[in-house]
């Protein structure tokens, strides 16, 4: 009977050791856990100066532009127009303008900008020059003569266009004006390129064909265009 007391006092001693023993790792991880994370600190709180600052950086580079609209719009004037839009001509051009980009120099002065211009041209015929000696009826034949084609609008596209690429010199003075000068030559090269492609014959033949189906809906047998 001794002995078995004896025995489990020894196991009760043995388990309220292990449980200290426990208490004390547990307490300890606890604390190194704590120190671990208040060593940690102040490092969070540099990088998180950091991120912020380099936002900041980033937001003074490429500022998000404000877009202040005024409240009143003046309409400087309304006119009636009788155009027939008969073609329309989608086209991408790519222009460079640069300065200062002769001599050995030109790495620290010069300044470039490549530019994509996106521009759309619409030609037709303006049916309000059309005057009552055009039309004549020469037994069952209509004759009709048509004012020249021309072009009415031949812009570029914002929405589309855009700057590919720009290098500056270090020491160059900012051109504000070269961004402009890509997107009025580009325009231009556009306009003079669609002519060359014949857009206004195209036009034009594109406008009889729709007059000539127009006034045979209209009872006419016969229907010719003069020149």
């Amino acid at each position: 009977m001794k002995n078995t007391l004896n025995t489990i006092m020894s196991v009760l001693i043995l388990v309220v050791l292990a449980a200290g023993v426990y208490f004390i790792v547990q307490t300890v991880r606890e604390s190194a856990s704590a120190a671990a994370e208040a060593a940690s600190a102040p490092f969070e709180q540099v990088n998180q100066a950091n991120q912020a600052l380099q936002t900041q950086v980033a937001q003074i580079r490429n500022p998000t532009p404000t877009v202040i609209v005024d409240p009143v719009t003046y309409i400087t004037n309304v006119k009636s127009l009788a155009r027939l839009e008969t073609i329309q001509y989608s086209v991408e051009q790519v222009v460079t303008c640069e300065v200062n980009q002769q001599g050995p120099l030109s790495v620290f002065l010069g300044d470039k900008v490549l530019f994509v211009g996106h521009g759309l041209v619409i030609a037709g015929i303006d049916m309000e020059k059309i005057q009552p000696a055009d039309m004549r009826l020469g037994g069952d034949t209509l004759y009709v003569r048509l004012p020249p084609a021309e072009i009415f609008v031949a812009t570029l596209d914002n929405d589309k266009s855009y700057v590919y690429d720009r290098e500056t010199g270090p020491f160059a003075a900012t051109d504000l004006s070269l961004e402009t000068s890509c997107r009025q030559a580009a325009e231009d090269k556009i306009r003079q390129s669609v002519l060359e492609d014949g857009i206004l014959q195209q036009a034009q033949t594109n406008a009889e064909n729709y007059l000539f189906k127009f006034f045979s809906s209209l009872g006419y047998k016969s229907i010719q265009f003069e020149h």
